[in-house]
């Protein structure tokens, strides 16, 4: 099961979702049934790490960002990932807008839609924000990566 983070810019969200799921995926021992990577709609940042005060918020709690930053590639990310996770609905209609069918956008969701804890229908971007919006974010991500890891697990069992 591959997964696929996506924000605007894949320096805050994406790649903290990212960070946060790949330390869950470690912690249940999961790392070959799931793998997960970030990018972002826009490639303002491509080549680059997470934002510093992502990283320092996030290191914080115990998670490391260390994905460098890139575009998302339609031609080759729909059909690698089983899912593609996007922080916000503009995400969303940005990722339904470039997918290369009409079957491959059904691999389209929001990170939201994993939330258990907190009622909030996107991960807003803390980019311009202080430490506690960063903050927001992680316990978010956190709470929906919780979520996702649930259902993809779920789905991983076999039947009996």
């Amino acid at each position: 099961m591959k997964v696929l983070f996506v924000c605007l810019g894949n320096i805050c969200r994406s790649p903290a979702a990212e960070g946060i799921f790949q330390k869950m995926i470690t912690h249940h021992r999961l790392q070959h049934q799931i793998q997960c990577d970030s990018a972002g709609t826009a490639g303002y940042h491509e080549g680059e790490g997470a934002y510093p005060k992502m990283i320092q918020v996030a290191a914080r709690r115990g998670y490391r960002l260390d994905s460098i930053s890139r575009k998302v590639r339609p031609a080759s990310d729909f059909v690698a990932f089983d899912l593609i996770v996007a922080m916000d609905d503009q995400n969303v209609k940005d990722l339904r807008r470039i997918a290369p069918s009409e079957e491959l956008k059904a691999k389209i969701c929001k990170m939201t839609d994993f939330s258990a804890k907190f009622h909030y229908d996107h991960i807003p971007d803390p980019y311009y924000g202080d430490t506690k919006d960063y903050e927001l974010v992680i316990d978010l991500l956190e709470d929906a990566c919780e979520g996702l890891l649930q259902s993809l697990m779920d789905e991983l069992k076999p039947s009996n």
